[in-house]
């Protein structure tokens, strides 16, 4: 029986899973993963991991079925240990789902920082977050500015979104606008890579995270991990930063794996202070002396400018934001609703009387959105019905709160202006400082 190989699951959600499996089980002849599970992204599960991802102790790949027939699944194939391995879930979701596991006998468990993170021959830092939502991509920027301003030569990689064809998403390399179209990106895939791309910087993504950091050492003096949800890094950093957010005051400490980035962190940005309660700012303040006293402490705005002002003024306006900040961000608001409400809309138009299709099963998972749009594009039919969904909203003109130019590749007939976002640090210390005091010194 002792020789028996054991029989796990791998709980995740098209990212951080295949990373553990890659990392910690692939070459493990103690384990047998028999299947993953999938949940958070819509259209994931279905697939196959494929053979020349997984490696020679399995063959044939290993399937990927929806979260809701976990208990089946464990059934089926005797499964003794579910591992889970995605992010940015509260801890009651992350019992619940635990307690469905051990209601099975099975063992629930999940892997440490430390035996999932790569060591890179190259300087490592880590931007990471507490939710989905904070700021992180902004702050990511500002830190390749800041290396980029020292003559650096700096290479982002980006926390994985594979929600394609595995085997080709193995290593990606984003250098120019049409390399989003040669890997036929997803809405969330280019709300992250085009920002890198438009500053002149070059970023990787993809499932093999191993092969991807050999190949961005190659030409990066130092290597940047941009955090996806709040997952934690994937790369041993040397330097890792964490952004957390006064509107979601306490999600640091509530919320898995934030909690972990939040103790670990050796930067802590307190971002959107322009639009936070200052008794909210200080609760956060107050945990970081609790939970991570030897971590710096930046704080900082969210600036958000427009490119087209008249189009926002006294007009009855359609916020357009990121998906994810939404959905399992669990937030109300984004950059757009600032933009409207800082630059004189009149009226917010609720989209929800024109959605269509899959926009429609958005609202349906997510009810509490409310008066706003989500960019959902993982698919080419969501992409369609997100058109349908603008065309069909009666609004004088569309605020699009996503990073990327979404008229690029969605016909917007109303007038239309973009919101950008930076990271707009206040005093000191900042991004820069503390890089020179550490990474350059």
């Amino acid at each position: 029986m002792q020789n028996e190989k054991i029989n796990i699951i791998i709980v995740g959600a098209a990212g951080r899973d295949f990373h553990n499996f890659n990392v910690v089980y692939r070459k493990n002849p103690l384990y047998n993963v028999v299947a993953f599970t999938a949940t958070q992204i819509p259209d994931i599960d279905g697939r196959m991991y494929p053979a020349s991802l997984a490696g020679e102790l399995y063959p044939a790949g290993i399937p990927i079925f929806d979260e809701s027939e976990l208990e089946k699944l464990i059934a089926k194939h005797k499964v003794e240990e579910c591992v889970l391995s995605y992010s940015d879930l509260s801890y009651e979701t992350v019992m619940h789902l635990g307690s469905r596991v051990m209601a099975c006998g099975a063992k629930f468990s999940m892997l440490g920082a430390e035996p999932t993170m790569i060591k890179s021959t190259k300087p490592v830092i880590a931007v990471v977050a507490a939710r989905t939502g904070c700021g992180k991509s902004q702050t990511t920027r500002a830190v390749v500015k800041a290396l980029i301003a020292e003559g650096k030569k700096v290479v982002s990689v980006r926390h994985p979104m594979p929600y394609g064809d595995l085997e080709a998403m193995k290593v990606q390399r984003f250098a120019t606008i049409e390399d989003l179209k040669k890997h036929k990106c997803t809405i969330e895939e280019m709300e992250e890579y085009e920002p890198h791309i438009e500053m002149g910087s070059v970023i990787y993504s993809g499932v093999d995270y191993e092969a991807i950091l050999r190949e961005a050492e190659k030409e990066a003096d130092i290597i940047i991990w941009d955090g996806g949800n709040n997952d934690m890094s994937f790369y041993k950093p040397d330097l890792t930063f964490i952004v957390v957010d006064p509107l979601r005051p306490g999600h640091e400490i509530g919320y898995y794996p934030g909690e972990v980035n939040f103790r670990l962190a050796d930067v802590i940005v307190i971002n959107k202070i322009d639009s936070a309660y200052p008794e909210d700012v200080e609760s956060i303040l107050d945990n970081a002396r609790e939970y991570n006293p030897k971590a710096q402490v930046i704080l900082a705005a969210s600036a958000v400018t427009v490119d087209n002002v008249d189009v926002i003024k006294g007009k009855q306006v359609l916020v357009v934001e990121d998906g994810p900040t939404l959905t399992h961000g669990e937030m109300t608001i984004g950059a757009g609703i600032v933009a409207a409400r800082r630059f004189g809309a009149s009226e917010l138009v609720d989209p929800r009387p024109y959605v269509v299709g899959k926009i429609s099963e958005t609202f349906e998972k997510y009810p509490y959105i409310g008066t706003l749009l989500p960019a959902m594009g993982y698919s080419d039919q969501q992409m369609k019905d997100l058109e349908e969904t603008i065309a069909n909203t009666e609004c004088e003109s569309v605020v699009i709160g996503t990073p990327i130019n979404l008229g690029r590749f969605i016909k917007i007939n109303q007038p239309s202006t973009r919101v950008f976002y930076e990271l707009a640090e206040i005093g000191t210390p900042n991004v820069a400082s503390v890089l020179k005091n550490t990474i350059l010194k």
